[in-house]
């Protein structure tokens, strides 16, 4: 971060001229008109960049990359530098293709975006946002510029994504994938020293010929009702006061905030009702095109201060009719002024927080959930978000009106939900307002609503309750019926958890936490409650049969190996096949799913057992002996299980196996082919009927998985995969060793093994062996004779 102090000169201090730091990409020049101030003026830059990620294709907002930033108090302008360059092999990817990037900007909360146009759920409110697209200009980067006058301080977020792509699978390692790599870089330039006025106390002002205007800033607490800037005796050497007075909250005002022309008023007075609470609200005395310096008297003037007030007065009087809209969204709610008698207060009533995991909150009301809404007065109650912490998840209002309670009457009851500061409709006044909010409604006809916010501003939001009965001219004050509702007030990470096709991710970047639905089975849109091109449920069904049973080519390879006498290579098949099933029938995106064991363990095993299947199937194509091939075996089956639990998708790991086991094989046909003088295999029917079309079915096996699968065509390539793959085996798997002519195999001796042979008699007179046998001998024929 670099700062960066430029002082005005004591003699002008009209207009400063900053010099911005070189970035990587260019250097550029900002003009800032804004005034200095008469004692002092400091421009402070400030820098701040983020680390390059990769984009990925739009598929949710949960493949997005999210930026966060916050920007100072008292900031003139923000200007972001928007730098993207394309990568392939660690190089630049001048060969890449031109995608283009989209980046949207949203301040208080991540932007709530649609790049699909897909359908919203219910009863949901869509945040407004600013988007930038990028388009290249080199061939390997391009940037661009993002600029805003006087931006609202606080956290701003940015999020970026490429288009959505055609769904290619491809194989990791396969080929050098281009990347996109997105960088964003902020300056913001603020002021320093600014004037503070204090409410109710006025301070004479000049400003002098060779100044445009000058800058002052208040700070509003909570619970003010009315703002009201008064610019008093203000005087020139003509009878006009040539100023424009300016106000807005949070940021230095801009062309649209409100504004005031002195010359048509005397005093000079620009009155804000219900301001924003807890922010600085600034205020530009900007002096027309003259060479007269002008004089005056500026202060600030606050009503209902204090914690024991209410901003809503009630007015007694006739009713008018009120126009209210039914839509949802940020709709214009028609405020009219405050009544002045403070006797009447419509007190605001706080909610008690409790947090149950994370983004998972819920807002109790003191002696509710039950609330009753009194015809003579609107009912407020305070919603506070934490700072960063909540932004990441859903705000959502249930209302819901309890029909005893109305006697019949056809009452309705409005709900004004506003960040901020609370809303309320009034009844009969003559100065009218306009200022966004949303609305809710409940009646006997529709007596429940709800109202979701996704990735709302933190900050405290206001629920303003009023009842008001219909008649022919509209709606009018109730005579005598208090209407009893029940409100909930709760934060989700996802709207609806993401329902039945999708499912609810928590992410982070750097710091900060959020969460996103990622739908499947076709379903889209923020909730996965888009049907538009979802799967049927006999599509799901065809689908989950395909990739199972089209496992069940492999009973002929375990039937030939059984024949063939190859036991442990048919063991390693019927593995294979029974994971590869039940693995895909609980990978489904859909409802058709079922698992037998995590889904982490069956991917597992269907990946170790497809590599086994390729690995025991090429050793035992070599002929080696058996010792020698069981070893082989054995260490193929620890070596494989080390590389997957490396990385499961990585194209080495079918590969490398798939290549030294054709290298021993290769090997092992070498040495016959030279010891014998002819060819291995020897006979040309099995070079004909089984090796050739084994290979070929192998080769396009592999050719379909790694360059034609695709997201819409996995089900079927996938499934045909499994088909050939076992063909394959079938075909490749060699005949059964036949023994070897004229060799007979040697007569077993029969001996004693353990058993004592010789007589005890004849071991305990042994004296000298010969004679001694002899003589026994000789004896015993003696004895028989």
């Amino acid at each position: 971060m670099t700062y960066l102090l430029y002082p005005c000169l004591p003699t002008e201090c009209f207009m400063t001229y900053i010099l911005y730091p070189c970035l990587p990409t260019e250097c550029f020049m900002t003009y800032l008109l804004y005034p200095c101030l008469p004692t002092e003026c400091f421009f402070v830059t400030e820098y701040f960049t983020r680390t390059p990620r990769k984009l990925n294709a739009f598929r949710s907002f949960a493949s997005v990359e999210l930026f966060h930033f916050s920007i100072p108090e008292d900031t003139v302008v923000a200007v972001w530098n928007l730098i993207t360059f394309k990568e392939q092999g660690g190089t630049f990817g001048d060969s890449c293709p031109d995608r283009n990037v989209t980046v949207y900007f949203r301040s208080g909360a991540p932007p709530v975006i649609n790049p699909l146009h897909t359908r919203f759920p219910r009863d949901t409110i869509i945040p407004d946002s600013f988007a930038v697209t990028l388009t290249w200009t080199l061939p390997n980067r391009t940037t661009g510029v993002f600029n805003v006058t006087s931006p609202p301080p606080g956290d701003w977020f940015l999020a970026a994504h490429l288009p959505k792509d055609q769904g290619k699978i491809s194989v990791k390692g396969l080929y050098e994938e281009c990347q996109y790599l997105f960088q964003p870089q902020l300056i913001v330039q603020r002021l320093i020293g600014i004037s503070v006025l204090y409410p109710g106390y006025f301070i004479d002002q000049m400003i002098p010929a060779h100044n445009r205007s000058v800058l002052y800033k208040v700070f509003i607490p909570s619970y003010v009702s009315r703002v009201k800037v008064q610019l008093a005796n203000c005087s020139t050497r003509g009878d006009i006061c040539p100023v424009v007075l300016k106000v807005r909250p949070g940021a230095p005002p801009i062309h649209n905030s409100s504004a005031l022309d002195c010359r048509e008023w005397s005093p000079c007075e620009l009155d804000t009702p219900l301001p924003v609470w807890e922010h600085w609200y600034y205020i530009l005395v900007e002096r027309y095109l003259s060479n007269q310096d002008v004089y005056f008297r500026i202060g600030v003037h606050i009503t209902g201060e204090g914690p024991d007030s209410s901003l809503f007065r009630s007015v007694s009087g006739p009713s008018s009719s009120l126009n209210l809209p039914q839509s949802f969204g940020i709709d214009t709610i028609t405020f009219l002024a405050p009544s002045l008698d403070p006797n009447l207060c419509w007190p605001i009533r706080p909610t008690l927080r409790n947090e149950l995991d994370t983004f998972s909150v819920h807002f109790y009301i003191f002696f509710g959930p039950n609330i009753s809404v009194p015809p003579d007065r609107a009912a407020v109650f305070a919603i506070n978000l934490m700072p960063v912490l909540d932004s990441g998840g859903v705000l959502n209002t249930e209302l819901k009106l309890n029909l005893s309670s109305v006697k019949g009457e056809n009452v309705t009851v409005f709900g004004c939900l506003n960040h901020g500061r609370p809303l309320s409709l009034e009844d009969n006044s003559s100065i009218k307002y306009s200022i966004s909010g949303f609305l809710l409604s409940v009646n006997s006809s529709s007596n429940i609503t709800k109202l979701r916010i996704p990735y709302p501003q933190t900050g405290t939001w206001y629920l303003s309750l009023r009842s008001l009965c219909s008649s022919g001219n509209g709606f009018q004050l109730c005579s005598n019926v208090t209407a009893e509702v029940y409100l909930r007030s709760y934060l989700t990470p996802c709207i609806n958890d993401c329902g039945t096709y999708g499912q609810c991710k928590l992410l982070r970047t750097n710091n900060y936490l959020y969460a996103a639905c990622e739908c499947k089975a076709g379903w889209d849109g923020w909730g996965c409650s888009d049907p538009s091109e979802a799967y049927s449920y006999g599509f799901q069904l065809l689908t989950t049969l395909l990739l199972c049973l089209s496992n069940l080519m492999f009973l002929p390879p375990v039937v030939i190996a059984v024949r063939s006498q190859y036991l442990l290579e048919a063991s390693v098949y019927v593995f294979t096949m029974f994971f590869s099933t039940f693995y895909h029938a609980c990978d489904q995106p859909g409802i058709v799913v079922f698992c037998i064991m995590e889904y982490d363990v069956l991917q597992f095993c269907d990946f170790l057992g497809s590599l086994m299947s390729v690995w025991v199937t090429v050793i035992s194509m070599a002929r080696l002996k058996s010792i020698i091939k069981q070893v082989l075996y054995l260490l193929g089956a620890m070596s494989l299980s080390m590389a997957l639990q490396l990385d499961r998708h990585g194209l080495w790991n079918l590969l490398g196996p798939s290549l030294f086991a054709l290298g021993i094989m290769a090997v092992a046909w070498t040495v016959r082919t030279v010891r014998r003088r002819r060819c291995y295999p020897p006979t040309w029917k099995r070079w004909a009927f089984f090796l050739l079309p084994g290979t070929v079915i192998a080769v396009s096996a592999v050719a379909l998985y790694a360059f034609v699968e695709t997201e819409d065509n996995y089900f079927y390539i996938h499934s045909i995969w499994h088909m050939l793959i076992a063909g394959s085996v079938g075909f490749l798997l060699p005949p059964r060793a036949k023994p070897r002519v004229g060799v007979t195999p040697l007569k077993r001796r029969r001996g004693c093994g353990y058993q004592l042979c010789v007589n005890e008699h004849e071991e305990m007179g042994l004296v000298d062996p010969v004679p001694a046998i002899v003589t026994i001998n000789s004896i015993s024929i003696n004895s028989i004779s």
